[in-house]
C-alpha cells in the first residue's frame, strides 16, 4: 500500500492556510467593492454635472426660442435630472456601504456622500431659480 506524502498534521496546516487565504481574499474583496461603490458614486456625480452642462448649454444656444419660456423649461428639465441623480447615487452609495465593513482601505462616511450629493442638488437649485427669477441681473418678467 502506498503511502502519501501528507502526514495527518500536514493536512490540517493546509486546510487552516488554505482557510485563512479564503478570508483574505473575502476582506480584499470587500475592500474592491468600497473602492468600486466609490469609483460609481464619482462617476454619477459627474453625469449630474454633465445634465447641469446640458442644461447650461441648451439655455445658451437656444435662449430666444418661442415661446421664451421654452429654452428655460428644457434647461430646468436637465438641471432638475441633475439633481435627482446625485441624490439618488448618494442613496445607492450609502446603501452599499452599509452593506460592507472596511478590512484595508478607509471607506468614505455616509455623511460625506450625502453631503457632496446634496452640495450638487442645492447648487442646480440655485441655478433652476436664477434661470427663472434673473434675467441680465434683473428680476425676469416669468
Amino acid at each position: 500500500m502506498a503511502e502519501s506524502g501528507y502526514s495527518k498534521g500536514d493536512n490540517a496546516a493546509q486546510g487552516e492556510r488554505s482557510t485563512a487565504l479564503a478570508v483574505d481574499r473575502t476582506e480584499m474583496a470587500e475592500d474592491r467593492t468600497i473602492m468600486a461603490v466609490e469609483r460609481t458614486f464619482a462617476g454619477w456625480i459627474r453625469t449630474a454635472f454633465a445634465s447641469i452642462a446640458i442644461g447650461l448649454g441648451f439655455r445658451a444656444l437656444f435662449g430666444e426660442l418661442q415661446p421664451p419660456w421654452l429654452a428655460k423649461a428644457i434647461a430646468t428639465s436637465f438641471i432638475l435630472l441633475a439633481i435627482w441623480i446625485a441624490l439618488s447615487a448618494a442613496n445607492r452609495a450609502c446603501t452599499s456601504m452599509e452593506k460592507m465593513r472596511e478590512h484595508a482601505v478607509d471607506r468614505p462616511r455616509q455623511r460625506q456622500l450625502r453631503w457632496i450629493a446634496y452640495a450638487v442638488a442645492t447648487g442646480a437649485g440655485l441655478l433652476v431659480l436664477g434661470l427663472w427669477v434673473l434675467n441680465d441681473g434683473n428680476l425676469a418678467d416669468v
